[in-house]
Formats: C-alpha cells, structure tokens, sequence
C-alpha cells in the first residue's frame, strides 16, 4: 500500500506495476529503485521478491517522506524491513551522487520509470512539482543511464518503463553501457500498437538485443483486463521473464 500526494505532485499508476512485474521469480540482492516516487515499484518488488533489499532513491522531498510514511503502514509489514528511501538528486555529477549514498559498483538491480517526456520536445504542465516528474531536463534520459550503470556491479541488471514512441532515446545512451538489451511491447489491445516498453539489459555484457513477445492489457479498447494484467495487478504475478 502506498500513500498518494493529494493535488499538486505526480500520483503513481500502473506502470510502476508493471516494471516490478518485470523482475524475474529467482531476483536476489540490493535492488535500487530510481525515481521511486511514493516507493510504488520498489514496495512491489519487495512483496514479490522475498530475497531482495530495495532502496528507493527520490530527489522530492514531500514524495519520500510519503514512501517513508506508508513503510509503517501493518500492510506493508511483511517487507518495511527490506525498503529504506533515499533522498538524492540521481542526475547529479558522481562526486555529489556518491557523496549522497548513490555509489559505485553497489547494485545487483536497477529498475526505473523515468519521466516520459523531453522538456525541449514536450509540452508539460507549469506546475514545477509536477513537471519534475513528468519531464527530463534538457540532457534526456542519459543521465539516468549513466547513473544506473555507474550503480551496477558487472552483469547487474537494469529494467526500465518507457513510451514506445521514446525507445531510440533509450538505446542511444544504453548500446554504450549496457548488453543483453530485451525489449517487451506493452499494447492497450492485441492488434495495438504498443504505447510503452520495458527494456531490461545487462552492464558490461556484450549479449545482443532481442525483442521479446510482449505484454498486453485489455482484451478491448477500453474493456477488461487481460488475465495476465489482472494477476500482476492483483496477485503480484510477474511477466514470466527470466534472466540471460
């Protein structure tokens, strides 16, 4: 159970879900969430994950105290002891990210649903709380990257949400970093085109890019859910995705 900012903020969705759901079953080790928000992904992986210890990193202050605030919450007792938050400015140079608890070399995981929209591409809302969480800055998605692969230990593990529409900013800064790059499509429909990806990849692995069957919500526009999205919504299902 997590605690949502009232007006103002960015409120956690599906999505977050969905990039949990991505982990394998055998998961093990110090996962790091980045971006968490209100901890959504990082409390789904731990309900789901019994050998993983989460740590959520958030640069808004009124965000991470919620996570924090929801880590008490009796629902949430059977992991609180496995999640803590950190709050720290990811983008930053990596002197200043170390010196805020963001290391090298420190992570067997890393997932993130990073802002979908380029500043300089997209409109976004004025309101600067929650533009922060709806749009990168000017530098795009490498900084992001850059942090998570600078976090992994070699061969740790990197799962990111995206729009689809944004893959080949995605890859750009990933090819550089990472290997073993798979690509799962996440359609509203069966025969629609797909409005998010999952990326999951490999630091320092030289394995080549596949593109995975994929993941779909509704059985109609705007009908029911799959049966597959309703046990990761539901029962803490995960895709089925195993590791290379």
């Amino acid at each position: 159970m997590v605690e949502q900012p009232a007006k103002g903020r960015h409120r956690a969705g599906l999505d977050a879900v969905y990039l949990a759901a991505s982990l394998p079953q055998s998961t093990t080790g110090t996962l790091y969430d980045l971006g968490t928000g209100v901890g959504t992904a990082a409390f789904c992986a731990a309900h789901r994950l019994p050998d993983i210890k989460a740590v959520g990193v958030e640069i808004d202050p009124v965000t991470a105290a919620l996570a924090r605030k929801a880590l008490s919450l009796p629902e949430n007792g059977s992991f609180a002891d496995r999640v803590s938050i950190l709050e720290a400015n990811l983008t930053a140079r990596g002197s200043i990210r170390h010196e805020s608890g963001l290391g090298s070399s420190i992570a067997d995981h890393v997932i993130m649903n990073p802002p979908y929209y380029d500043s300089s591409r997209f409109r976004v809302t004025p309101k600067s709380d929650r533009a922060q969480a709806h749009a990168l800055d000017e530098r795009g998605i490498e900084p992001w990257i850059k942090t998570a692969k600078d976090l992994l230990k070699d061969g740790g593990t990197l799962s990111v949400i995206f729009r689809a529409d944004g893959l080949e900013d995605l890859l750009d800064p990933m090819q550089r970093r990472f290997g073993a790059i798979d690509i799962v499509p996440i359609r509203p429909t069966a025969n629609a085109p797909a409005t998010r990806i999952i990326v999951r990849a490999v630091a320092a692995s030289k394995a080549p890019l596949r593109i995975l069957p994929g993941f779909t919500l509704h059985e109609e526009a705007g009908g029911t859910f799959t049966r597959q999205a309703t046990a990761v919504m539901r029962d803490s299902m995960g895709l089925g995705l195993i590791n290379r």
